[in-house]
């Protein structure tokens, strides 16, 4: 890509202020490890939030979701299912809250104040585990993902032989990138981390309504209709998907039959099954729970996912939707031409090359490699709390000065990325990641940690082997299956899941009631708790127990339907549907009134106690 010397400013301009933003901050980042890791919950919610959505809003997964909208059309809103995208709601609606009011630092030592020190320890330990090991994935996942994209932006070859190997230009350009995310994170901690989140998701959504524009005005519909098979512009799908690329770009239907989406409404259902089990079992121990853990109060932590939702969505896919038609309608005859080694992933730089202007280019690809640093720095900021806060302080050196868990934050985080960056280097492509890290690794975690919210008599040791079963059969599944699409595994991993909980807790003893009764008194959950909250309420006749099910339930199903609609509503505005852009903006409407009465007028009652 030829880049202008205005082009090259800007980004040059971007890089040195995140680095300046992390330099800044590290006096106050650096006092103690609840201000490098939790910015001492002094931070604005709608400030994490937007942070939280930046997050998000990383350049592996744009590049996959170009891929898929080119791909699968309107259907693929429903694809990011698989992690599910929908996951979000269930904090929102009511897990923010029940995390909140914990008062901790990670999901780790929040583990502690379900199940206290017996089998709490094991299961302390399985969490650090899984947070390492999923942030492991990530990293290789973004290091694939920015190395593909740099080197069709960048015009420089970084080809390197380092000795023992010899370094892609993508690699090299990976590896710089990285280091430079690295830098800023590590001085500034969860200050820096935020504030340059601000700073770059003001770039993006800028970025965004710059490509959806120039998508808008430069296709017409006709154009896009005479280059896609029937069905590609319409959300709703049978039983097979039905998309039939033979007549305009034959090597797609090899890409679907190797993606595993012919059946596409079983799919769908396995999705939604998963779905389900994952949302409840709450956020992963990664950077969307620390910016829950990171608020003020539960409240706050409930407004700050849903302000995620509604500040992420359609920007994102605004720039999505707009880089995918133009590719459409654009790129088709050069991307028909290579025959089978066409790599879809590659759309979006292929995009950004042809067709936006001097100047704003530059700008848009600061505002690219914004997301890919500020969704690495989430991942460098929050793991290391598991390493230091759950393993070295605990079990280590408790009484060590404050600076020196900061120093060590420091190390664990270098070495986190170091290894990361190894599992990279193996990693064959964004689509195969993204299916591992969202249908089996996830897998592996949902049975125990839905247990652990609804279930009294779900003790330490069903975690922990529950927990140890899912994250086993994932890994053998990856191992020796590789060829299985994840999700339709995800049914197997979740049943050897359940087995491992059911058999470690219903072979040991319950946990204390006194530890079981100080947390459901705090948290509040809805499920089955009656031994306990009948302990509760004998102890204390005023308690009021969570009866918000039904309410709950009614907020998850309108919220889906309202973060739904954000999504395919730019879509439907880039490819001049404007019947039904109309019709999903009535819905948006709508959901959100209902939001406002059912949900966000009750926040007030969830700091009661607090």
């Amino acid at each position: 890509m030829n880049l202008s010397f205005w082009d090259i400013g800007v980004i040059g301009i971007y890089i040195i202020t995140i680095i300046s933003v992390g330099f800044i901050l590290s006096k106050k980042a650096s006092k103690n490890i609840s201000s490098y890791f939790l910015g001492g919950n002094k931070i604005k919610w709608y400030f994490l939030g937007l942070s939280n959505a930046s997050g998000m809003f990383d350049i592996s997964g744009t590049m996959w979701t170009v891929s898929i909208l080119f791909v699968y059309g309107l259907k693929s809103a429903w694809i990011p299912w698989l992690w599910p995208v929908w996951n979000q709601v269930f904090v929102m609606i009511f897990l923010a809250i029940w995390m909140r009011r914990s008062n901790v630092m990670t999901g780790a030592e929040w583990i502690l104040t379900r199940f206290g020190e017996r089998g709490g320890k094991l299961s302390h330990i399985i969490v650090i585990c899984f947070a390492v090991i999923s942030v492991i994935g990530f990293m290789a996942y973004f290091f694939e993902g920015i190395g593909k994209f740099a080197v069709q932006i960048l015009p420089w070859d970084l080809t390197a032989d380092i000795g023992f190997m010899t370094l892609s230009s993508a690699n090299s350009y990976a590896l710089i990138i990285i280091g430079i995310t690295t830098i800023y994170t590590l001085k500034g901690g969860m200050f820096s981390v935020v504030a340059a989140d601000v700073f770059q998701f003001v770039i993006m959504t800028i970025s965004c309504i710059i490509i959806g524009y120039i998508a808008f005005t430069s296709v017409t519909s006709e154009q896009i209709s005479t280059l896609i098979p029937q069905g590609w512009d319409n959300l709703f799908f049978g039983w097979n998907l039905d998309l039939d690329w033979s007549n305009h770009m034959p090597e797609l239907n090899n890409k679907i039959a190797q993606d595993g989406y012919e059946l596409f409404g079983p799919l769908v259902m396995l999705m939604i099954f998963k779905g389900i089990f994952a949302s409840l079992a709450g956020p992963v121990p990664s950077y969307d729970m620390q910016r829950i853990l990171s608020t003020r109060k539960p409240s706050e932590a409930a407004k700050m996912s849903g302000f995620t939702i509604l500040v992420l969505f359609s920007p994102r896919y605004l720039m999505v939707a707009g880089l995918a038609v133009l590719s459409l309608v654009y790129l088709s005859p050069e991307l028909s031409s290579m025959g089978e080694s066409v790599d879809f992933e590659t759309i979006l730089p292929m995009a950004i090359t042809r067709f936006v202007p001097i100047g704003f280019k530059g700008l848009l690809l600061a505002g690219l490699l914004a997301a890919f640093m500020g969704t690495l720095a989430a991942f460098v900021n929050s793991a290391p709390a598991y390493i230091v806060n759950d393993l070295y302080k605990k079990y280590i050196n408790p009484n060590a000065q404050p600076k020196t868990y900061v120093r060590y934050s420091y190390l664990a985080s270098i070495i986190l990325v170091i290894v990361g960056v190894i599992f990279g280097f193996y990693a064959k492509s964004l689509n195969a990641l993204t299916l591992w890290i969202t249908s089996s690794l996830y897998g592996g975690y949902a049975a125990a940690n839905v247990l652990k919210w609804i279930w009294w008599r779900f003790n330490g040791y069903g975690y922990f082997y529950g927990m140890l079963a899912g994250l086993l059969s994932s890994t053998i599944k990856l191992i020796l299956f590789p060829e299985i699409a994840d999700i339709y595994v995800f049914p197997l991993i979740l049943v050897v899941s359940l087995i491992g909980c059911f058999a470690g807790t219903l072979l040991t003893k319950p946990d204390s009631p006194d530890i079981l009764c100080k947390f459901y008194k705090n948290v509040r959950p809805w499920g089955f708790w009656g031994p306990i909250k009948k302990l509760v309420k004998d102890s204390d006749p005023k308690f009021e127990e969570n009866k918000d099910f039904s309410r709950d339930l009614i907020n998850v199903i309108v919220g889906i339907v309202w973060q739904m609609s954000l999504i395919i509503l730019p879509i439907y505005l880039v490819i001049h549907n404007f019947k039904a852009f109309w019709i999903t903006l009535t819905i948006v409407i709508i959901s959100m009134i209902i939001l406002k009465f059912n949900w966000y007028d009750h926040l007030k009652k969830a700091d009661k106690e607090f």
